[in-house]
């Protein structure tokens, strides 16, 4: 087994999920991991360390992405959808009340600013470090640090919005 093949086996699975997040579509996610790898199989070189061999990665798949957002000049519909239950069905209504709260977690990510999906994919959901995140983004760490603030306030307030329950407060730093 090569190098190349060895570090791709190790972040395929995140490097599909990031492609996922990003275009919302299945299909759409297979078609730029497929380009991705052939880009990447098409390098002259590769990144030394595996680290920089993965942000590498992702940076590409995210510029496939934004070229082909570019192209088509509108966005991939959302494939996913939401199995409704019925009150007649026989779910569990733990499962029930997980499937309502995990379509409102995805309703309050879909609503966020492009930016702050970007980096809640790359931290929250890939396990990328601020560091990582903000080479693939090609952004300071700094920056990072702030907008997964801000987009987890942001999603807080639209999940808290989407199931009508109240955000819960941070406690105030008091002096005593």
């Amino acid at each position: 087994m090569s190098l190349f093949e060895e570090r791709f086996r190790r972040c395929q699975n995140r490097l599909m999920g990031y492609a996922v997040v990003l275009s919302r579509d299945r299909e759409m996610a297979r078609d730029l991991v497929h380009d991705c790898v052939a880009r990447a199989l098409d390098a002259p070189a590769l990144p030394g360390s595996e680290q920089a061999f993965r942000a590498w990665l992702f940076t590409t798949l995210r510029n496939l992405w934004i070229d082909r957002v570019r192209g088509d000049r509108h966005r991939a519909a959302l494939a996913e959808s939401l199995v409704v239950i019925s009150a007649q069905a026989s779910v569990p209504v733990s499962l029930e009340s997980a499937l309502v709260n995990a379509f409102a977690v995805r309703q309050a990510f879909e609503r966020l600013a492009h930016d702050h999906r970007d980096v809640l994919a790359l931290v929250d959901i890939s396990g990328f470090s601020y560091e990582e995140t903000a080479q693939v983004l090609d952004i300071p760490a700094g920056t990072v640090m702030s907008r997964v603030s801000r987009a987890r306030q942001a999603q807080a307030a639209l999940l808290s919005e989407e199931t009508g329950r109240p955000q819960a407060k941070k406690e105030e730093n008091k002096r005593r």
